[in-house]
């Protein structure tokens, strides 16, 4: 009986943890489809009008650093939709010093909070995001922790460089 009420449990909170993130974009208005698009390269609509996938730079015109909000980011630039895609620009690695970046896909939300990488995935290293930067296309209507995991994770841990995304799925009506 414990079992089934501790699943019940941990259901309700995933369940209010997705709608919350979901959500999030908290000037969205259903009749007249304003989106609060602050610091976002959008201005003030949402560029998924046509149905069609997007690319939006994580950070916008400040890219991948450390230093920058990336939660704050995705809650003001979202929502974001299946199949559109992120690009993660940063400095590749340099003889002058500096810090390099990574990208590591985190399996659960416990991980995210905790900035434990010893499940996530690298899904980009230190030199792929030079350039054009490494894009990461969001397949799936479910949450994407996202953090930086170089240095054993400090970049993370300071709570900066990570964030979450949940695409939704697109209504055609």
């Amino acid at each position: 009986m414990a079992l089934a009420n501790a699943q019940t449990f941990l259901f309700l909170v995933v369940f209010a943890f997705m709608f919350v993130l979901s959500m999030a974009n908290f000037n969205y208005t259903w009749a007249g489809g304003k989106w609060n698009k602050t610091n976002c390269p959008y201005g003030n609509y949402h560029p998924n009008a046509t149905q069609t996938s997007n690319k939006f730079n994580v950070g916008g015109s400040e890219n991948w650093h450390y230093g920058f909000d990336y939660m704050d980011w995705a809650r003001k630039c979202g929502p974001f939709f299946v199949n559109d895609t992120l690009v993660f620009k940063y400095d590749p690695p340099n003889l002058n010093g500096g810090f390099p970046h990574s990208v590591y896909l985190l399996p659960n939300y416990w991980s995210f909070i905790k900035c434990d990488l010893r499940r996530a995935k690298r899904i980009a290293n230190p030199i792929q995001g030079g350039g054009e930067g490494f894009e990461f296309v969001l397949k799936k209507s479910q949450p994407y922790f996202f953090a930086c995991g170089e240095h054993g994770g400090i970049h993370c841990n300071n709570g900066t460089m990570k964030f979450v995304v949940m695409p939704l799925k697109r209504w055609s009506f």
